[in-house]
C-alpha cells in the first residue's frame, strides 16, 4: 500500500559535487552517434557503474547482479565500481566518460538535484515503461517517484533508502565512561558525553575525514538537530539565510565536537572509521546507516557490541539518502539496462540488497520482518517519520552549493571561524 508521507521537500550515496556540477557542460553528450550504441560490443554484456567497494557495499551490489542474472541468464555483468573519495573518484571517472560519449550502461546516483543534472542534460533514459510494466508507482511513495522525474517522465529506479542521521556507538566504551545515549539526548548533551569519554582515555569520535563527505555529514546532522525539519526545509529552500542564529549555534556545536575526533581522522575513509568503532578504538560515529552493514561485516554484534540512536535532536526525522540507478540514453546495451532497472526493483532483490547494505527497501510492499532489528526500526521510521533530503549527498540543493558546502566545512575544520563559515555558506546559497 502506498501510504501518505510527510516529506519536507523533494527538489528537482554520494559526495560527487565537483564532477556532477561539470555536467552542466556536457549536454551535447546526450545525442551521441549510433556507433556508441553498437560499438561492436558483446550484446550479452552489461556494465554497471557505482562507487560501491567497501565490504558491505560490494556484497549488496552482488545481490543486485545476482538478481539481474537470475532473470536474465547468460548475461555478463561488468562491475565498473570505482573506489575512493566517498564516491568522488567514481564521479570524476563518470564525468570523463560522459564527456567522451562513452557512458556506462547504467550508473549509480541519488534522486533530487543529483539526478536532475543528468535529466536536464539529456544523458538519462526514460524509465517510465519499467514503472508501468512492474507497477512501481503503486508501491513506491509518490514523492520519491517525483524526485526522479521530469516533465512527466521517470528517469531513476531506486534500490533502497538509507537513514543519514544515525549515531552509532561502541557499547563497551560508552558503558566504561558512564555515557547513556538515547533518542532524547540533546546536541549539547552529546558534546558533554564526548568530553566524558575523553576523560576516560577513550577516543570519543570516529571520523573518516579522508572522505570529505564524512565530516560534512557530521555537520549536516548537527545542523538538523538544531534547526529541526521545518528549519531544514527553510534553509534548503532559501527562505532562511545560512547566517541565521541557529546555523551559527550549530556551527558552534560543530566547533566543540571536532577536537574529540580520532587524531588519525584525516587518514581514514568512512568505512575504516567504522571498523575502528567495531574494534573499540573509538566510541561514537555520526554516519548514515550504510555503517550498519559495515559493522556487521566487521563482526560486531548489534545490541551487545554496538548501539544506535538518531542523531541528537533529530528523533522523528529521517534524512533519506536513496541509492538510485539511471540508464544511459545512449547505452551500448540499452535493452539489457532497462531489464537491469526492472530486476533491481523487484521485491526479492530489494530485500536481499537491504540485508547486506543496511538500508530499507524503497517499495512499501516488501515485508521487513526478516530484517535485523535495526533495519526494522529504520523501515518503520522511513514509512512513518518526517523525511528530509540531504545536502551532502546531492539531493536537497544543487551541485554548486553541495561543493561549496564541502569546501566550507574543510576550511572550518582548520579555522574554527564560525562567522566566516556561515558567511561562506550564505554566499554559496546566493550564487
Amino acid at each position: 500500500m502506498n501510504t501518505p508521507r510527510r516529506i519536507r521537500r523533494i527538489p528537482t550515496c554520494l559526495t560527487a559535487a565537483t564532477a556532477v556540477a561539470a555536467l552542466f557542460t556536457v549536454s551535447a553528450c546526450g545525442s551521441g552517434s549510433s556507433s556508441a550504441q553498437s560499438g561492436g560490443s558483446n550484446a550479452k554484456q552489461l556494465e554497471v557503474f557505482s562507487w560501491w567497494t567497501s565490504g558491505s557495499e560490494d556484497a549488496a551490489l552482488k545481490d543486485l547482479i545476482t538478481g539481474f542474472q537470475k532473470a536474465n541468464p547468460g548475461v555478463k555483468v561488468v562491475n565498473g565500481a570505482v573506489a575512493g573519495g566517498g564516491g568522488g573518484n567514481a564521479q570524476a571517472v563518470l564525468q570523463t566518460r560522459l564527456q567522451g560519449s562513452n557512458p556506462p550502461d547504467t550508473w549509480q546516483t541519488h534522486p533530487g538535484a543529483a539526478i536532475g543534472e543528468y535529466t536536464k542534460s539529456g544523458l538519462a533514459a526514460d524509465l517510465s515503461s519499467v514503472y508501468q510494466q512492474d507497477g512501481l508507482s503503486k508501491v513506491i511513495p509518490e514523492e520519491l517517484v517525483t524526485s526522479v522525474s521530469k516533465d512527466g517522465k521517470i528517469y531513476g529506479v531506486s534500490t533502497g533508502a538509507h537513514r543519514g542521521n544515525e549515531l552509532w556507538f561502541n557499547k563497551k566504551l560508552t558503558a566504561r565512561a558512564g555515557v547513556d545515549l538515547t533518542a532524547s539526548t540533546t546536541p549539547a548533551q552529546l558534546v558533554a558525553a564526548l568530553g566524558r569519554l575523553k576523560a576516560k582515555g577513550i577516543t570519543p569520535l570516529c571520523l573518516g575525514g579522508k572522505d570529505a563527505f564524512a565530516t560534512a555529514e557530521l555537520f549536516e546532522n548537527i545542523l538538523l538537530g538544531v534547526v529541526g525539519p521545518s528549519g531544514w526545509n527553510s534553509l534548503t529552500s532559501g527562505k532562511t539565510a545560512w547566517t541565521d542564529a541557529k546555523v551559527k549555534q550549530a556551527a558552534g556545536l560543530f566547533k566543540k565536537v571536532l577536537p574529540y575526533a580520532d587524531p588519525d581522522a584525516s587518514a581514514l575513509t568512512w568505512d575504516q572509521a567504522t571498523k575502528r568503532l567495531a574494534a573499540g578504538d573509538c566510541a561514537v560515529e555520526s554516519m548514515g546507516d550504510w555503517a550498519y552493514g559495515e559493522l556487521l561485516k566487521d563482526g560486531a554484534k548489534d545490541g551487545s557490541d554496538f548501539g544506535y540512536v538518531p542523531q541528537p535532536g533529530t528523533d522523528g526525522t529521517f534524512v533519506v539518502v536513496v541509492d538510485t540507478f539511471v540508464v544511459a540514453e545512449n547505452a551500448k546495451h540499452k535493452d539489457l539496462a532497462l531489464k537491469w532497472a526492472s530486476a533491481i526493483s523487484s521485491p526479492e532483490v530489494q530485500l536481499a540488497f537491504s540485508k547486506d547494505k543496511g538500508s530499507t527497501p524503497i517499495r512499501t510492499d516488501v515485508p521487513t520482518d526478516s530484517l535485523p532489528a535495526y533495519q526494522q526500526q529504520a523501515a518503520k521510521s522511513f514509512r512513518g517519520d518526517t523525511l528530509v533530503q540531504s545536502v551532502v549527498h546531492g539531493e536537497a540543493m544543487n551541485p554548486q552549493f553541495q561543493q561549496s558546502f564541502f569546501d566550507a566545512v574543510t576550511q572550518f575544520v582548520q579555522s574554527k571561524d564560525v562567522d566566516s563559515f556561515v558567511e561562506a555558506l550564505a554566499t554559496a546559497a546566493k550564487s
